[in-house]
This record gives structure tokens, C-alpha cells and sequence, in this order.
């Protein structure tokens, strides 16, 4: 079954009732850290190297407060090791053993989150992880005709090897990603930077400002002589079953998809999430617009009224199948915020993909869309895809 297949009802509800025939049980991470609304940031970041995990709950007296993230951190270029998490608490989506697996996705998907808390009445019982939905993707026999190419991310975001570390930081906080490729002048793949790398080599907990990391000479060395270069690459006609099972055996979460020598996409974990999220039982097209803080969601009724002019265009030309907006803001002049949007468009079984950057949020979600839409008709015109290549 491929992407395409998922516009036949009776494919999706079969996909979907094996995927939510999955219980949060299976899932569960019973052993997790936490930490209290009064701990400092630097016990945050100390638990989250020490478990891997890039959120964590925060319990007061034994209650769930909310979470504290690696993302809400990161955004933050002035904060100090001593503020308190209080400071931090990110309200994210909770579920409970009853959540359907689907709709676990579709939290994620539009919270951009790797952990979620499950809980019992107010008390954390345990989280649900990607890399748990992951698990179930690779064991999911349904999934074995859905090629990389139709749900990857192309072209690639990527850094050359002789970047700073600091080109890095900027990214990750425009683009509200955690891995960046690493290519050298030959277009060949180096490794990979991320989050992990970031928080061993120099939040440290003597630091005094986490944002001291831009200033720091620290920063100023290149990503080669910190990237990983153990990474595990994927074909773009292999399998999603596939790659997931490779994502569960190496604890990678993300695959650069290669044709031969070639780098030509990232498959990420979350990009996997969006396709089970895409699973959920819904009378009309699917259209998630994620990362959206609480001062920006009165623009949403203009921004999805711009989408819906989109795809009636769209739509007399080929059938959307989804659609995902990504919404990242960054500080680019003192305390003007810059937003940067990223669109997926899952349509006639392929993928469209296209990135904005503006000051103004409906702006540039309107441009985003136009965009996907020019894309769209150059498909109509061109019918160049992955899918024509010869083996």
C-alpha cells in the first residue's frame, strides 16, 4: 500500500484500526526523570543528557504540572542556568492508557514534541515516546509499500563541514529542528549534528548563560570536529518498515536518503509520526498548522482561510491528501520576532515541500501556500518524480 492508497477508505481504516489496535501499554516508558517547577534549568538539562529524553515532566507534590523541553530551551538565548523551570513550562497534550496510538501521533505532529506524559487522574504514570510509534511503524506490515521518497523531506537543509557550530545553533532555532546533515564541498555526507552533540559539548552545568554558547570560542569550531559520523543512510525506494526498524536498531532519528552517491533527502522521525498522525478518521482533507504560541493563534482563522483558497486551486488539479504547516519564530532584531514556516503537502502520491521566512505570520503563511501551489502546477507540467526513475 502506498501513499496514495490512503485515499481509498477502506485501506485507511484498516491501516488505522491496526495501528490504534495498539495499546499505550505496549509503549509505555514506566521509568522516566522528572523535575520541579522550583529546580533549575540546569537540573533539567543534566536529567535530559543523563535519559536521552528531550522532555520531561515536571511534578509538584506529586502532580503533574506540565513539561519542560529541550525546544522551549533552545529558544531562549538569554536564559541562565539557575532560572528556574517554572519559568519553562511548556503545556503540552497528556494522554491517558485509552488514547488512541493515531491520535498520539497527531499530538505530536502538532506540538512538535518527542515525549508526551501519560497519566492517571494527576499523576504521571509514564510517556509515550516517538521512538515508541516508531516501534510500531517498523512492525507494521501495512507499511511495507510506502516507499522513503513519498513521505521524505527534499531538498536537504544541510551545513558544510567547515561551518561553525554556531551556524548550527542558528538553524536549529530558525527552523525549530534538533539534526543538521554535514556535507563537504563534494556534496558527500559527513555526518550529522544535533541537539545531543550541542548539550554535551558545552551547556555545561558551570555555564552561567545559555546564551553565552554564541560568544563562547567553543562555538566557534566547526561542525566536523563534533558531528557524528556514525549514521546510517537509507535507499529513497527502500521501505518505510524499513527505515524504521533501522531508526530502532541504531536509536537514530534521522536517516539521509541517498540514490547511489547522492544525498537527496532527510527521513526523520517526525516525518513518520505525520503519516500515522495522517491515519486519523477525518471527513475532509487533513490540514495541520503546528508550533503556533498562544499570542499567534488569533491569526489562524486568516491563515487557514488563505489555505482553503489554496486547494480549491489545488484540488482541480489533483486531489490533496494532507497537508502541514510548521510554524518556528526566532528573535532576529532585538525583540522582533522572525517566523519561519515549513509546508508538507502529501498529494497524487507524492510529496511537496516548501519553506518561508517573514516577519509577518499570515504573510507568510499566505506565501507558503502560494508556493506549494506553484509546486504543484509545475508537477502538472513536468510529471518529473522520484517514482519515474529507473531501478
Amino acid at each position: 500500500m502506498g501513499i496514495k492508497d490512503l485515499e481509498d477508505l477502506k485501506k485507511l481504516s484498516m491501516l488505522r484500526s491496526q495501528i490504534d489496535g495498539i495499546s499505550v501499554e505496549e509503549i509505555l516508558i514506566a521509568k522516566f526523570p522528572t523535575v520541579g517547577s522550583e529546580d533549575r534549568v540546569s537540573d533539567a538539562l543534566s536529567k535530559m543528557r543523563q535519559s536521552g529524553f528531550q522532555e520531561i515532566p515536571i511534578v509538584d507534590a506529586g502532580a503533574y504540572t506540565g513539561m519542560v523541553s529541550y525546544g522551549s530551551i533552545l529558544k531562549k538565548k538569554n536564559l541562565t542556568m539557575d532560572m528556574k523551570v517554572k519559568n519553562l513550562i511548556r503545556n503540552l497534550p497528556t494522554v491517558t492508557e485509552d488514547t488512541d496510538i493515531t491520535k498520539i501521533a497527531e499530538y505530536m505532529v502538532a506540538n512538535n514534541c518527542r515525549q508526551l506524559a501519560v497519566l492517571n487522574g494527576k499523576k504521571v504514570i509514564g510517556l509515550v515516546s516517538r521512538r515508541g510509534l516508531i516501534d510500531i511503524a517498523a512492525r507494521m506490515k501495512a507499511l511495507k509499500e510506502i516507499k522513503i521518497w513519498e513521505i521524505m523531506t527534499s531538498p536537504v537543509e544541510f551545513l558544510r563541514d567547515n561551518a561553525m557550530l554556531q551556524d548550527a545553533i542558528d538553524i536549529m532555532r530558525r527552523l525549530d529542528i534538533r539534526t543538521i546533515p554535514i556535507m563537504d564541498n563534494a556534496d558527500k555526507l559527513v555526518g550529522i549534528v544535533g541537539m545531543k552533540e550541542i548539550i554535551d559539548n558545552f551547556w555545561k552545568d558551570e555555564s552561567k548563560m545559555l546564551g553565552d554558547i554564541s560568544k563562547n570560542n567553543k562555538a566557534q569550531i566547526t561542525v566536523e570536529s563534533v558531528c557524528t559520523t556514525n549514521v546510517a543512510t537509507i535507499e529513497w525506494d527502500d521501505n518505510i518498515d524499513d527505515a524504521a526498524a533501522m531508526m530502532i536498531e541504531h536509536g537514530f532519528s534521522t536517516l539521509p536518503v541517498m540514490d547511489g552517491d547522492e544525498t537527496v533527502g532527510i527521513l526523520t522521525e517526525y516525518d513518520i509520526i505525520e503519516l500515522i498522525s495522517s491515519c486519523r478518521e477525518r471527513e475532509a482533507l487533513f490540514v495541520q498548522i503546528s508550533g503556533l504560541d498562544d499570542e499567534d493563534k488569533i491569526f489562524t482563522d486568516a491563515m487557514y482561510a488563505d489555505i482553503e483558497e489554496e486547494i480549491k486551486k489545488i484540488s482541480k488539479i489533483y486531489k490533496p491528501e494532507s497537508l502541514v504547516i510548521h510554524v518556528s519564530r526566532y528573535n532576529e532584531d532585538g525583540d522582533r520576532k522572525k517566523y519561519s514556516l515549513t509546508g508538507k503537502m502529501f498529494i497524487d502520491g507524492m510529496t511537496v515541500n516548501a519553506k518561508v521566512v517573514d516577519w509577518d505570520l499570515v504573510k507568510a503563511n499566505n506565501d507558503l501556500i502560494k508556493k506549494i501551489t506553484a509546486l504543484v502546477m509545475d508537477l502538472k507540467d513536468s510529471r518529473v518524480t522520484f517514482r519515474k526513475r529507473k531501478k
